[in-house]
């Protein structure tokens, strides 16, 4: 089927209209959409009150932003101190097609010592690209020290009284909690959150999609038993007052998570895990679901965790139209009817349109509304979701690119989700095309929400300007610059395959091609012929994103590029 531009816009506009038509609840409501329908004069009056231009986000009515820092590397999970200095973790790598790191260390130190809501003061600490270093995802703050992933470690670097950062510890190099965490495949990063008992709960990512025989190849079945969940798919529990400990499977707390980024604590003390769901149904079981399905399954996830639960990777996802756990295609599953071992498997508390990715998660346990710049009374114990944004609804429109607002009670889902900070991606959403992508949160003692951006190392400090303690929750307006599906091009009118297109007119024909079978290629490449996504990882414009190489270059990373050579 040839997706035209029209049909397109009608998905994007139906997806604006309900994005959450598989949500947890039957109430929620568009948190984008559905904030188109305010009225004017309360959005009007809150941009007012507020000085600049938000650092390009949208928000709800009464709610600030300003750019606290900037460019600092591809900033990711950050948390905040007493004394207000936020400690943020950036990366580097192949997840970043291994670009230049900002000179020092991966750790920075961030303090507005005037109150001017910018950091003037940035400090860098901890191991350096020079020293073997490439960064990480995880941070927290424990019993007056810094703790933060790096590589296949978690360190410590312990603060004296007064400093922004460690002076001693072998210049600010800390000492080593575990080591020899996983750092192969799909899931390389390692978030972690530190209860109030010392208790350090990483999570280790899976290598594959859905424990394939052969990782994200069409029909490729599951390994039975998944033997990959001995050491991947989970979270894992460490001392943090420890040193010296080394992975293993013996510290396993929890299975079957695919991807739990972020780790939260409510004001209950439980614990809770977001989950990236499986991607590819369509793309790998084209018999069993359609493209728009592909699109839609499986939910992102908000998991309670219970030490020794299993929350069904891989062998089951779950399908929102059913609001339960299924059985995979990879075990047996017929395309969502059948359950089979999911019916013992633990399933989530709220969840979310697929493929969005949830890099993040925090609880607003901040201070009370007496607090300047506090959010309103509505807004504590809830969680806030960063969603880091989708690959794997090309070629229909992408979604995520936003911050999104759970409301909780009880330890469930309590309300809609609705989106609290929107416009990060700009025109085009895309994982290489984005302008910023949202990637970590972290509560400030001041009541104070910072958002951190992967992309250009962007972070924006949220805070309530409004008068109103007893405001209720609210979504933010669709941003000015709207953002497009990931392939939009070509006219209404079009019909036939290669109406309105001139990309594949312009491309170069290989010896022994032809210029059918190079517009063909497009197509394909474009997800309109044969299933593929090609687009959703190296990006429609072929220049790639932190999941696809650049295809523009000329430069081969393996093999020559013949037709032999992919195969």
């Amino acid at each position: 089927m040839t997706l035209t531009r029209h049909t397109l816009l009608r998905e994007d506009m139906l997806m604006r209209r309900n994005p959450w038509s598989l949500s947890p609840l039957a109430g929620l409501m568009a948190g984008v959409g559905g904030a188109a329908l305010m009225a004017s004069a309360p959005v009007a009056a809150a941009e007012t009150a507020c000085k600049g231009d938000q650092g390009g986000l949208s928000l709800p009515p009464g709610f600030c932003a300003s750019v606290f820092a900037d460019g600092i590397g591809h900033a990711r999970q950050m948390v905040a101190a007493p004394d207000g200095t936020l400690y943020v973790n950036t990366w580097s790598g192949r997840y970043y097609k291994n670009d230049t790191p900002p000179p020092g260390g991966f750790l920075v130190a961030l303090k507005d010592t005037n109150g001017d809501g910018k950091a003037d003061v940035v400090e860098r600490f901890g191991e350096t690209q020079a020293e073997g270093g490439a960064g990480g995802t995880g941070i927290g703050l424990y019993d007056g020290a810094v703790y933060a992933e790096i590589n296949d470690r978690i360190m410590r670097y312990p603060l004296k009284a007064g400093e922004v950062v460690p002076k001693e510890a072998g210049k600010g190099q800390g000492e080593v909690v575990v080591s020899g965490l996983p750092l192969t495949g799909d899931h390389p990063m390692h978030p972690f959150a530190i209860t109030p008992k010392g208790e350090m709960l990483v999570d280790l990512g899976s290598a594959t999609n859905a424990c394939e025989v052969k990782n994200r190849v069409p029909g490729s079945v599951g390994n039975e038993p998944c033997t990959e969940k001995e050491t991947r798919g989970g979270i894992w529990r460490y001392d943090a007052k420890g040193r010296d400990q080394a992975f293993s499977p013996a510290a396993r707390y929890v299975s079957g998570i695919r991807n739990g980024e972020g780790i939260a604590l409510d004001a209950e003390g439980r614990v809770y895990s977001t989950q990236h769901g499986r991607d590819q149904l369509h793309e790998d079981w084209p018999k069993l679901y359609t493209q728009q399905q592909g699109f839609d399954l499986p939910s992102e996830e908000v998991v309670e965790l219970k030490q020794g639960a299993d929350y069904g990777w891989p062998e089951c996802y779950f399908d929102p139209t059913r609001t339960k756990l299924v059985l995979a295609p990879e075990y047996g599953g017929d395309g969502g009817k059948k359950v089979g071992v999911c019916s013992g498997r633990q399933g989530p508390v709220a969840w979310f349109p697929a493929h969005w990715a949830p890099n993040d998660m925090k609880f607003y346990v901040g201070p009370g509304t007496e607090a300047k710049g506090a959010f309103p009374k509505a807004y504590r114990n809830g969680a806030f979701i960063a969603f880091h944004g989708s690959w794997n609804r090309a070629p229909g429109p992408q979604g995520g690119y936003v911050v999104m607002f759970q409301p909780m009670k009880d330890g469930k889902a309590a309300g809609k989700a609705t989106s609290f900070a929107d416009g990060f991606a700009g025109p085009v959403k895309e994982p290489g095309r984005a302008t910023y992508r949202p990637t970590g949160l972290a509560v400030a003692p001041d009541g104070a929400l910072y958002i951190s951006d992967d992309v250009k190392g962007r972070i924006w400090r949220v805070t309530y300007a409004g008068a109103d303690a007893d405001a209720p929750v609210a979504a933010a307006p669709a941003p000015k610059v709207g953002s497009t599906a990931s392939r939009g091009e070509g006219p209404p009118e079009g019909m036939h395959p290669d109406a309105g297109r001139a990309v594949a007119a312009t491309l170069p024909v290989p010896k022994g091609a032809t210029r059918q079978q190079v517009a063909l290629g497009e197509r394909v490449f474009h997800g309109e012929v044969g299933g593929a996504t090609c687009g959703g990882c190296h990006g429609s414009d072929a220049k790639g994103s932190p999941i696809g190489a650049d295809l523009t270059t000329g430069h081969w990373l393996w093999s020559d590029g013949s037709l032999a050579g992919l195969e």
